[in-house]
């Protein structure tokens, strides 16, 4: 299976660069380039794609800003010669960042972690059935009823996932743990938070409580959580 990727980036030479690595890549197809993130989130309206390889610093609209815009974005890749924008990258759940100038052997570590992300987005949720999620802790299958969980964090390579009868802590990442959890029923708050919506007794701009637990809203999430608080009945 071949994915799709596009390049993203201002600079013609940054592009050159990456799409000479890219060819040396199997199983990734470079089918479009941009010098701007605008033209980018215009061909994304009806265009799928895997992997975006995206600049920061552009014209018209930043790589950040891009990311801000995509309801589902594909897994991105940021290349930027200024480091100071990796924490909102990894807020915004990019597989990597990479400085420049980029080598084939970084960007091929960093394809590894999109392949990783890639593989947990097509596969199949483990699930019993609709109401049920299987999760695996100390070798064990354990039954969780989806609506009983409170809030799942995560902690590095694993989550924790808190319900009100016990805590289950699994070896998967938060971004494919969310993939499996109905969208109309939990949210993102956090790079490290996601929230039962039902399970919330208060909230405010930086926080939700559940179940006495004070929970922190990042604030790259605020303005989409508060939107969804505010409006849920």
């Amino acid at each position: 299976m071949n994915y799709r990727a596009i390049i993203v980036d201002d600079e013609p030479l940054a592009i050159a660069v990456l799409e000479g690595y890219l060819s040396k890549i199997p199983g990734v197809d470079v089918v479009a380039t941009f010098s701007d993130g605008l033209s980018a989130f215009e061909f994304l309206q009806h265009n799928s794609i895997d992997i975006i390889f995206l600049d920061v610093e552009m014209p018209k609209l930043t790589g950040i800003e891009l990311l801000k815009s995509l309801q589902n974005p594909p897994v991105v890749i940021i290349t930027s010669a200024n480091r100071d924008y990796a924490v909102d990258g990894f807020e915004l759940n990019i597989a990597d960042y990479i400085l420049k100038p980029v080598t084939l052997e970084r960007l091929l570590r960093s394809y590894a972690k999109a392949l990783e992300l890639l593989t947990n987005k097509t596969k199949l949720p483990e699930k019993h059935d609709d109401e049920y999620i299987l999760l695996k802790e100390n070798k064990k299958n354990i039954r969780i009823r989806v609506d009983d969980i409170l809030y799942v964090e995560s902690l590095k390579d694993y989550v924790k996932v808190v319900t009100h009868a016990r805590t289950v802590i699994t070896k998967q990442s938060i971004s494919s743990f969310e993939n499996e959890l109905p969208k109309d029923k939990f949210a993102r708050v956090h790079r490290s938070f996601i929230i039962a919506l039902k399970h919330i007794s208060a909230f405010n701009s930086t926080s939700v409580e559940i179940n006495e637990q004070e929970i922190p809203i990042g604030r790259l999430y605020k303005e989409e959580v508060l939107r969804v608080l505010e409006n849920r009945k």
